[in-house]
């Protein structure tokens, strides 16, 4: 009678047991699962800041060579201010120098608040260089986007490539007195902010007091006003691809870290799910042999 009684009580135990078991081994394949997935994670992460540190030496340099040419651009523009007799609202075309890549923090993201920060001060048109800060402005400025360009920043940008941003920004722009170009300063290899370089029309520069004082044959501010937004537009392009780059190594650096933090969390809860696995399985074995 005892036999029968306790017969039923045992199978039950031993039901609920291997029920649990069983909800162990499937947390434990879960958890194996999102440690392999969190472990490629940290390989991708990892290459790729080994990547962006090669490549944010040859962006250095390009910069260093690109920014004589933007303070001699910026030189000129400080010795003809312009002088009207009678002060009127300029026509302003903002240009935005970003690129298309991702994974860089927040390096778009400052092109597009320091340019809703210039708009909302002094209304003008826009013109954008990158995709990612197209679709950011697009949400909130998208009736004041005239022209943009893609497919830039892929690599160390060339003067090339600047002068026909330059040319097209000429043809295709509509009438402005000034661009002021929103770009990223590189600061050091952990910082970048954005800053603003403005470029006057030929126009603007033919009536240039500083500019007039100069005896010339010919009339020469059409040239001289393309090549120097040319020169601005190259300087902003190579110095915003160097933070772009640095801020994608420190972005990659940091999700490598946050990945071996969250592998040490999983490898935990993996062990100690797994001992207590085994813990059931021993108990399991002594009471049957108990039993016996």
């Amino acid at each position: 009678m005892f036999t029968r009684t306790v017969r039923p009580a045992v199978a039950l135990a031993r039901a609920a047991q291997q029920q649990q078991q069983q909800q162990g081994m499937a947390t434990l394949r879960e958890l194996e699962q999102r440690l392999k997935s969190v472990r490629n994670i940290e390989k991708i992460t990892k290459s790729m800041k080994v990547v962006a540190s090669t490549k944010l030496t040859r962006a250095e340099k390009a910069m260093r060579e690109a920014k004589k040419y933007g303070a001699a651009n910026n030189e000129l523009f400080k010795h003809v201010p312009v002088e009207e007799a009678e002060p009127k609202e300029p026509k302003i075309l903002y240009l935005a120098v970003s690129s298309d890549g991702g994974l860089c923090g927040g390096i778009h993201s400052s092109i597009s608040r320091a340019i809703k920060r210039e708009v909302a001060s002094s209304p003008g048109r826009l013109a954008i260089i990158g995709d990612k800060p197209k679709a950011q402005l697009s949400r909130s400025l998208a009736k004041d986007i005239g022209i943009s360009f893609s497919g830039v920043g892929k690599d160390v940008p060339t003067f090339g490539e600047a002068s026909a941003i330059a040319d097209e920004i000429m043809k295709k722009g509509g009438e402005w007195d000034e661009i002021r170009i929103v770009s990223n300063a590189y600061i050091s290899a952990l910082s970048y902010e954005a800053h603003t370089t403005a470029v006057i029309s030929a126009q603007a520069l033919r009536e240039a007091a500083g500019f007039q004082q100069y005896e010339m044959e010919e009339d020469v501010s059409k040239d001289l006003a393309e090549f120097a937004l040319a020169n601005a537009i190259y300087t902003a392009l190579v110095e915003g691809h160097a933070a772009e780059i640095s801020a994608r190594r420190t972005a990659m650096e940091n999700a490598s870290n946050n990945a071996l933090d969250m592998i040490g969390s999983l490898q935990l809860q993996y062990n100690r799910g797994r001992q207590a696995v085994i813990t059931n399985e021993l108990i399991d074995i002594i009471t049957g042999a108990s039993a016996l």
